[in-house]
């Protein structure tokens, strides 16, 4: 039977198809999806492509409307979506960066083997679920006057730097140093700011977690060992978690404000929910201080998330920081929006690249990369679902020139998280990842079947289509031990 994509989608190759600009009266730009052939059909149901043709409307789009493997439905955007926009006419759009402002993805080494983590695993996941709120609004240690939350705004990961919390290593290995500039607290509402003044260092609920993971495969060794990643079997810590309500008030806030403002501007949308403004407006501006300082707070967050996990490691495995070795490789977002530098139709510019549910892949060279991973490229991490795998791949120049340095980030889901529970229950679950060896703790296990495999791609399918586009490349695979859900 004929795929219903068949005779729209133009074949590029294998893992490029391209949705042409005569798809939709008014796009400016064609779209472009990064996906195998059987993962179409579920994209298509999904009708995900007509989000892409959709955000290829924006004023000032350059290139194409782009999906990574992983897309999904979104607000406005489809997670998954990538697109640039110029500086001189075009547009910001907060349905381009999502809610969950600066969801990212930190990861962290050990001198730790499986064989010493696994009898300790539950004990290990107890002290982290102690030290770490986690679940729906939940509040932290941390209660931040309004001085405070305005400095954690704008400083990022070094605010908790400052009071003692990690070492400024995890700063030099952080994107954008942990912090985001031209962030500007007076443009955030004191709702936003009220909401975020008990959540920091907190881990949320939804698809965020902690999880400890040991490396199962190693494709590149020497950018492995470069990576800090010496042997199969060495154990890794995980923490995925963003900017919590703080900054799914900031999108909200100004959602509502750029619908008025598309109107101002004269900007024709087949969907409003892509609302944005002019860069160069004081609306657009607006948006991106407020949205600067969402991601800082973000970085603090994890900051102060990786301050208490080296805690819960040294008190369980009882050494010392040293001995643990447990040293960040990497910290990266994927949901912001940025001005950055890209070659475009032969010249250098800078151009605004929203990237929502899509990770930064910067190769070799670029002056944004830490210097100790300079030579080699960025570090990507991809996590899965927590019943299977994760991955960690490296920038590309191919990804440079065809996506502004962007790539996939995770596996993606293709069940609802009300679809999700009709499949298993959450005490089934839990059943089921025990017999697989992988420890869970979960503050309620009722929503731990919105989580189940099931409801997400298998991220080996998404990382395939990556790797073999060449928008990142794979160095190393990992399996998970413990697991901690909100």
């Amino acid at each position: 039977m004929t795929s219903p994509w068949h005779g729209i989608l133009k074949k590029i190759d294998d893992y490029r198809w391209e949705i042409p600009q005569s798809y939709k009266v008014g796009m400016r730009v064609p779209g472009l999806v990064y996906a195998s052939e059987r993962m179409l059909n579920q994209i298509w149901e999904e009708h995900a492509i007509e989000q892409i043709a959709n955000v290829a409307f924006l004023p000032g789009i350059m290139g194409r409307s782009m999906a990574m493997p992983d897309i999904h439905w979104g607000y406005g955007f489809p997670i998954g979506g990538v697109a640039a926009t110029r500086i001189s006419d075009g547009v910001i759009s907060p349905g381009g960066v999502g809610f969950d402002i600066n969801c990212g993805t930190r990861l962290l080494r050990t001198n730790l083997s499986v064989e010493e983590v696994q009898p300790k695993i539950d004990e290990l996941l107890n002290e982290l679920f102690s030290k770490i709120p986690s679940g729906v609004g939940s509040s932290g240690n941390i209660k931040l006057s309004g001085t405070d939350i305005d400095n954690v705004m704008t400083r990022g990961g070094s605010w908790a730097l400052e009071k003692g919390m990690g070492e400024a290593e995890d700063i030099k290995l952080t994107e954008e140093s942990g912090s985001l500039s031209g962030a500007n607290p007076d443009k955030v509402s004191n709702k936003a700011k009220t909401r975020g003044a008990s959540q920091l260092g907190t881990l949320g609920s939804g698809n965020h977690f902690l999880e400890v993971q040991v490396v199962d495969e190693i494709f590149d060794p020497e950018v492995a060992a470069v990576f800090g990643v010496q042997a199969l079997g060495q154990v890794l810590f995980l923490i995925h978690t963003g900017s919590r309500g703080l900054g799914h008030q900031v999108c909200t806030d100004y959602v509502q404000l750029l619908n008025e403002a598309v109107k101002k501007y004269g900007i024709n949308l087949p969907d409003r929910q892509l609302a944005c403004a002019p860069l160069k407006s004081d609306d657009g501006q607006n948006y991106l201080a407020a949205m600067a300082c969402a991601a800082n707070y973000a970085w603090a967050n994890r900051q102060c998330i990786t301050h208490w996990a080296r805690d819960a490691f040294m008190k369980v495995f009882e050494k010392g920081r040293l001995d643990l070795g447990m040293d960040q490789i990497y910290d990266v977002a994927h949901n912001i929006a940025k001005i950055e530098e890209h070659m475009v139709d032969g010249k250098v510019q800078n151009v605004c690249v929203h990237r929502k549910g899509a990770t930064r892949s910067f190769p070799a060279g670029r002056p944004e990369i830490p210097a100790v991973y300079r030579k080699v490229g960025q570090p990507v991490i991809i996590p899965g679902d927590m019943g299977r795998y994760s991955y960690v791949a490296v920038g590309t120049e191919t990804a440079m020139r065809e996506t502004f340095g962007s790539t996939c980030h995770g596996a993606g889901r293709i069940l609802s998280r009300g679809a999700a529970k009709k499949t298993t229950s959450g005490t089934q679950l839990l059943d089921t990842l025990r017999s697989q060896g992988i420890s869970i703790r979960v503050g309620d296990i009722g929503s731990l079947a919105e989580e189940a495999s099931e409801a997400y791609k298998d991220v080996a399918d998404v990382v395939e289509v990556t790797h073999k586009a060449g928008i990142a490349r794979n160095i190393f695979k990992t399996r998970p031990l413990g697991v901690i859900k909100g």
